[in-house]
């Protein structure tokens, strides 16, 4: 099995924003605790999805997407899904936050909708479920915690032989994994503590029309949680599925 200092993770973005998709693979770094150099990003809008990429990696992670929805249907999406159904049929690790919890959702057969009544901006409580509580991963979180989000899109359907982990006190399916294999996707952004989701949040701020009064903005900004225990998700799920399998 690889050691944490040598694993070799592959990160799949779909940004068009150059700072930002440097920030995302910088998060995704803090989070899982490894070196820059452990990183390879491929972009899905300009480079080629070959599967054999992913010979070269020991685990998957699928950020987000503020420019695009998880509904779509862009010239590299079926691209896109195809490559993450690869990845399961490999048994690959694999985890997705916030649009990429989304369209591995969608590529294993959930459904995913846009929901603006039902969006989540800002930071928010979570709630185990019974699975959630007695699953390897999550099972050592408290029962109720804190998680920093940004969305409209959502699951409404899992994927079958999909299991519910997380749910909101306004939905469910926040986070949840594929039966018994290492994917697991979370609507929150676990790669994003409060500082990272304010840099976030400056640039897709006019994704969000609830976001464009000044003192909303502002009292939103103060509101996110600095740390929660979702800071050290990413990192669980490397020890448990990669490194520990």
């Amino acid at each position: 099995m690889p050691e944490l200092a040598n694993l070799r993770i592959l990160l799949i973005q779909a940004r068009n924003t150059e700072d930002i998709r440097t920030q995302e693979q910088e998060c995704f770094r803090e989070h899982c605790r490894v070196r820059a150099d452990q990183i390879v990003a491929v972009k899905v809008q300009s480079d080629p999805l070959d599967a054999n990429m992913l010979n070269h990696a020991d685990v998957v992670m699928i950020g987000g997407a503020g420019e695009y929805s998880a509904t779509g249907s862009y010239p590299w999406m079926q691209a896109t899904l195809d490559l993450i159904r690869r990845m399961a049929d490999r048994g690959i690790p694999v985890f997705g936050s916030c649009w990429g919890h989304q369209v591995i959702a969608r590529a294993l057969g959930g459904r995913v909708i846009h929901d603006s009544d039902l969006a989540e901006i800002g930071c928010g409580p979570m709630m185990l479920t019974e699975a959630g509580k007695k699953d390897p991963v999550f099972g050592n979180f408290p029962e109720r915690f804190l998680a920093n989000m940004g969305h409209h899109d959502r699951v409404s359907e899992l994927p079958p032989g999909a299991v519910e982990l997380v749910v909101s006190e306004t939905q469910g399916n926040q986070a949840f994994r594929m039966g018994d294999a290492p994917i697991y996707g979370t609507q929150f952004h676990s790669e994003l503590d409060a500082r990272r989701m304010r840099e976030r949040f400056r640039v897709y701020r006019k994704n969000y029309p609830e976001l464009a009064d000044e003192e909303t903005f502002q009292a939103l900004q103060e509101t996110l949680a600095e740390t929660t225990e979702v800071d050290h998700l990413l990192h669980d799920f490397l020890l448990e599925t990669v490194i520990g399998k």
